[in-house]
């Protein structure tokens, strides 16, 4: 692990690994509509144009060789807010009628680079449906 990752508060991680994020989905053909849309508690860290597909991105970013992966922290409850969030940028843009999906945007911090593994369809609403 380098040295750098070990310096950099797990904020100013999370912002670099947005950046990331944004950078790759970009490279790949995604418009980034907006970043850290916020609405009331509920925040959306990345909103996407993939074609006509609004795309919800969730960017967890750790260090490399930490116990958690990205993915650990889309749990239930985080994949809930995201649909509340979700459900009020769809209606405060008037995108209902737009098809739209989830992803996610796991970064690892290597000290050198930050990779990014991009996940399609990291969820849906049948994965929550249940407990409402």
């Amino acid at each position: 692990m380098g040295l750098l990752s070990k310096v950099i508060p797990s904020k100013r991680r999370g912002d670099l690994g947005e950046d990331a994020a944004a950078r790759y989905l970009e490279s790949r053909g995604f418009k980034v509509l907006e970043r850290n849309w916020r609405f009331r508690q509920w925040e959306l860290d990345l909103v996407c144009r993939d074609r006509d597909t609004v795309v919800f991105v969730e960017v967890k970013t750790r260090r490399a060789g930490s116990m958690a992966t990205p993915a650990d922290a889309l749990d239930r409850k985080k994949r809930e807010r995201l649909v509340k969030a979700a459900s009020q940028y769809l209606t405060r843009h008037d995108l209902w009628d737009a098809p739209c999906r989830f992803d996610l945007a796991g970064v690892v911090d290597t000290g050198r680079s930050m990779d990014v593994e991009h996940i399609e369809n990291a969820f849906d609403l049948s994965d929550i449906r249940e407990g409402w």
